[in-house]
């Protein structure tokens, strides 16, 4: 049995794992989870997966969580404090990084350091300082898994590899909503044309990085880091029917790919 900490429970990615926890009850549980504003699906989390500590983004959700009357945990913070305790608890085996944006930055660190798995969903934490999570990972001893789609397709496509086996990695793109226009025609395009994700239903911030690729320049960085394979051995290839997540291609000119639906 493995329990998880669960570093954005109320969001895509961590709701995903309370998907897969329910799927797997005599291998998983939830010890922690720490979530952002959303008070009654907290709540509702809560109830149903009975974690040993909860946090929250700011001290007002915390407030509009108590009011509710449910049975809780002990609240072990607020903001980046709150994601550090539910990152660190010691019932914690596995921490599911799923926050948005750079808050996440300093839990992975402390989670790191108290000898967790990190489970990586949060690509920011490794654009801002992929140097400093490795190094400390590897110091510790400690796996950094990751778990947003094209990483892990290729954390599965190298499982078993030697580091000398592999030529290149290969991240594909959905091409996001104007893929095929002209310079013309994007003088032209609105904040919601962009949102119009093709072939992913994403939060709002990434289908807009998406759309204008920037999205794809973070991944590269983060699968530098996580591979640790040097930016002339990461390619992209646009991919608008998304099936396959991605590859890789081994000295022996073999390439091997992760293919699946497009369900998050």
């Amino acid at each position: 049995m493995k329990r998880l900490g669960i570093l954005g429970s109320t969001g895509s990615i961590g709701r995903s794992t309370l998907a897969v926890v329910d799927a797997h009850p005599t291998r998983l549980a939830v010890a922690a989870l720490a979530a952002g504003e959303q008070v009654a699906l907290l709540a509702e989390q809560v109830a149903r997966y009975r974690p040993e500590a909860v946090a929250m983004s700011s001290a007002e959700g915390i407030a509009r969580l108590r009011a509710t009357g449910a049975p809780l945990p002990p609240i072990v913070g607020v903001g980046a404090e709150g994601l550090i305790a539910v990152a660190t608890h010691p019932s914690v085996d596995i921490v599911i990084c799923a926050s948005s944006g750079t808050a996440g930055l300093e839990a992975v660190l402390a989670a790191i350091e108290a000898g967790k798995t990190i489970a990586l969903a949060n690509k920011e934490v490794l654009v801002m300082a992929g140097q400093l999570v490795t190094e400390a990972a590897r110091r510790r001893g400690v796996a950094i898994l990751p778990i947003d789609s094209e990483h892990n397709a290729i954390h599965q496509c190298l499982h078993g590899r030697a580091p000398g086996e592999l030529r290149r990695l290969i991240l594909t793109a959905s091409g996001g909503p104007f893929r095929g226009m002209t310079a013309a025609d994007l003088e032209r395009v609105t904040p919601a044309a962009a949102v119009q994700q093709p072939t992913w239903q994403m939060g709002r911030k990434i289908t807009i990085d998406s759309a204008t690729l920037m999205n794809k320049g973070l991944e590269v960085i983060e699968a530098r880091w996580l591979f640790d394979a040097g930016p002339d051995r990461i390619d992209v290839v646009v991919h608008p029917q998304s099936i396959v997540h991605s590859m890789v291609e081994l000295v022996d000119g073999s390439v091997i790919a992760q293919l699946g639906v497009t369900d998050m």
